[in-house]
């Protein structure tokens, strides 16, 4: 992982226009990470226990997407599924990775999906963690973290809907170091603007036609935690019915932090199948 004073900082490159901060980690075959859409949310907070489990074996890179982290917010930039999917081609491009698998953590994976079916030849191996992408009823859950306002004590009820983990849930210091993350400037000014109320119209934004998501040929893991309040399981349950090569792999005592919660396990199953 890039060693800076702030671990979440680490290279730039220029992603279709925009300056987009990543992290890097590793050799072999590249697997880009696409993080979910929390606030205060960046690459590292999302994937820094799960990149240095596969650094041994694969190149790992994880942009923090427009809008969100410590890339640039470029003034009016337009905040949906197209803009960030053409930002990770941008990125690939930029850094001269003709093809890559994908990893998507929920919104990550709406955008992993919008990318796969308009450019299957720069994909490899799919994964998508409790991932957007179908349309669904709005979840109590996502209307919530969607919605929310910097506090210490919303940012630790927004850690009681994300995992499933009673330890993580009360875990006062990680409240209060998301609660400051979300404050960074700029950061809750674009994440307000992003999906305002009523947000059922951005879960169907972030939605890809079926008959577009019939047509993935890739191999793609879907991963989900059963308890999961922020995207339900039949997301998986219905992207396993319309996408042909998947399998879908469920934790039980899980909720939507798969990557945090069940770190060993989730980095154990990717290298499993990036391997195979």
């Amino acid at each position: 992982m890039t060693e800076t004073q702030r671990p979440e900082i680490g290279a730039t490159v220029v992603a279709n226009g925009i300056k987009t901060n990543y992290l890097e980690d590793g050799q072999g075959p590249p697997v880009v990470f696409i993080h979910g859409s929390g606030p205060g949310v960046t690459a590292y907070a999302n994937w820094r226990l799960v990149m240095p489990k596969l650094a041994p074996h694969f190149r790992l890179l994880a942009p923090d997407m427009v809008g969100f982290g410590y890339t640039e917010r470029p003034h009016g930039v337009g905040y949906n599924v197209q803009t960030w999917a053409d930002q990770v081609i941008g990125f690939m491009d930029a850094l001269d990775i003709r093809t890559a698998s994908l990893v998507g953590n929920s919104f990550g994976g709406g955008i992993a999906l919008r990318l796969v079916t308009q450019h299957p030849d720069r994909v490899d191996k799919l994964v998508l963690m409790g991932s957007m992408g179908v349309s669904f009823p709005i979840t109590d859950g996502l209307d919530r973290v969607w919605g929310y306002q910097p506090s210490v004590e919303n940012m630790k009820a927004m850690l009681g809907i994300f995992a499933y983990s009673s330890e993580l849930a009360n875990d006062d210091e990680l409240a209060r170091v998301r609660y400051e993350a979300s404050i960074q400037p700029g950061f809750q000014e674009s994440f307000s603007s992003m999906f305002p109320a009523p947000r059922q119209s951005s879960v169907d934004a972030m939605a890809i036609p079926e008959d577009e998501l019939r047509q993935i040929g890739k191999e793609t893991l879907l991963v989900h935690g059963r308890d999961d309040k922020v995207i339900p399981l039949d997301n998986s349950l219905r992207l396993l019915q319309l996408i042909d090569r998947s399998q879908l792999h469920a934790y039980g005592r899980c909720g939507h932090w798969v990557q945090i919660e069940r770190a060993d396990a989730f980095s154990r199953l990717l290298d499993d199948f990036f391997s195979h």
